[in-house]
């Protein structure tokens, strides 16, 4: 209902209560008028009736008056009660709230009946509430990395980096790799590779080989060193030909033996210390780590930010299933319900009795911060229309009280 409407049936209340009381003057003096021209048995009681109708009219608008405003605009002591006694009702109304409302044995009902774990399970339940939270858990990752300074990245990495590299034993790593390597006999798998590839270069460059080996002996140009050249091409791929197709060739076990001897000076011999130590000296040095990880970082971070604004990307896929299994474990885990349902009470109880008087002093501090004429317009247009009946109420019991009274004492006296 709005103020408007509330101000109309006021008005039309006020004017029912007023009426009355004008009707009672007007019986009154009809009366008075009759008795005395007329007179008749019955006119004392119609007076009698209309007189005490009359007193309990304008005693009762006095008191309803007196609540809101001064009556006939007169500053009769304890009138005007709202307004003159605002503070103490702020006060009064605060506390009582406090005292009354605010108590172990008043919440405690209401707070049992609290079910978190059902809200979020029916919030959950509706895709529009899937999406917004994907939507906003996307938003809230893709600015924490927007908002991470590239420099501090860049710097934190190098400084790991060069912290985690200065404490690695290069040339252990490099004889414990080396190792593994020919344990699985890849160094076989290298030459198997490689050596095909080499007859290959080599019978497709007989003629390069040829004038490589007359610089070198200009007389083999002159005694046939295209056949000499030749025999020895046909020698070399044959040689070749032979370790590719013998797995037990012995150069293929020098090969082997050499490499084991490899990972062997490399964990004992300390000059191989001193050569990898210097090769982490010139290469790996906080200014270069740091331009490395840099770069990383920023094409790192650029793929993610790109990653995360298309919603069809894996990344973004998979946020959406762990948020989707998140809610079906929710709506699966019974003992998780009841530990926030439990915690969500305990929670909200002490909160409630902690800051009980902090309600209340709310309440106070906001009526008293109210005009007063103001605030008692408010409560008479709230309640003012009720406080009509008092006076319809008290003209009507008035009357009959008269009546009574005079009905009693012409009876009996």
């Amino acid at each position: 209902m709005n103020d408007h409407l509330k101000k109309s049936q006021l008005k039309k209340h006020k004017m029912l209560a007023t009426g009355l009381f004008i009707l009672m003057a007007v019986v009154y003096v009809v009366m008075m008028y009759l008795l005395k021209n007329n007179p008749q048995k019955w006119m004392e009681y119609v007076r009698a009736f209309s007189e005490a109708g009359m007193v309990g009219a304008l005693a009762d608008w006095f008191a309803v008056t007196a609540l809101f405003k001064y009556p006939l605009g007169i500053k009769i002591p304890h009138t005007n009660l709202i307004t003159n006694n605002k503070d103490s009702l702020g006060e009064n109304l605060g506390n009582f709230v406090t005292t009354n409302f605010l108590t172990p044995d008043t919440i405690r009902p209401y707070i049992d009946k609290l079910s978190i774990s059902e809200y979020l399970n029916d919030w959950l339940s509706k895709d529009k509430n899937q999406q917004l939270i994907y939507n906003e858990c996307s938003k809230i990752i893709q600015r924490i990395i927007s908002n991470l300074d590239d420099e501090s990245i860049a710097e934190f990495l190098a400084i790991k980096g060069f912290e985690l590299t200065s404490e690695i034993r290069l040339e252990k790593l490099a004889a414990t790799s080396l190792l593994y390597l020919l344990e699985q006999n890849e160094h076989d798998r290298l030459l198997n590779i490689i050596l095909p590839q080499a007859q290959h270069y080599v019978e497709n460059n007989r003629e390069l080989i040829y004038k490589k080996v007359v610089e070198k002996q200009p007389i083999l140009g002159l005694i046939g060193g295209k056949s000499v050249t030749n025999q020895l091409i046909s020698g070399i791929t044959t040689f070749l030909e032979e370790i590719e197709k013998n797995p037990n060739h012995d150069i293929r076990k020098a090969v082997t033996l050499k490499l084991y001897q490899v990972v062997e000076d490399l964990n004992e011999k300390d000059d191989w210390q001193e050569k990898f130590d210097q090769i982490k000296e010139e290469f790996i040095t906080k200014e270069k780590l740091y331009e490395y990880t840099k770069d990383i970082w920023l094409r790192l971070k650029e793929d993610m930010l790109k990653k995360l604004s298309d919603r069809n990307a894996t990344f973004n896929q998979y946020i959406k299933q762990n948020i989707q299994q998140m809610i079906v474990s929710f709506r699966e885990d019974k003992t998780m319900q009841e530990n926030i349902d439990k915690y969500a009470r305990q929670y909200v109880y002490k909160m409630v009795l902690k800051n009980s008087n902090e309600v209340g002093k709310i309440i106070t501090n906001t009526v008293q911060k109210w005009d007063g004429t103001e605030l008692s317009e408010k409560m008479e247009l709230e309640v003012g229309k009720d406080l009509q009946y008092i006076r319809i109420n008290g003209t009507l019991v008035g009357g009959l009280v008269g009546l009574l009274i005079y009905t009693l004492t012409h009876l009996f006296l």
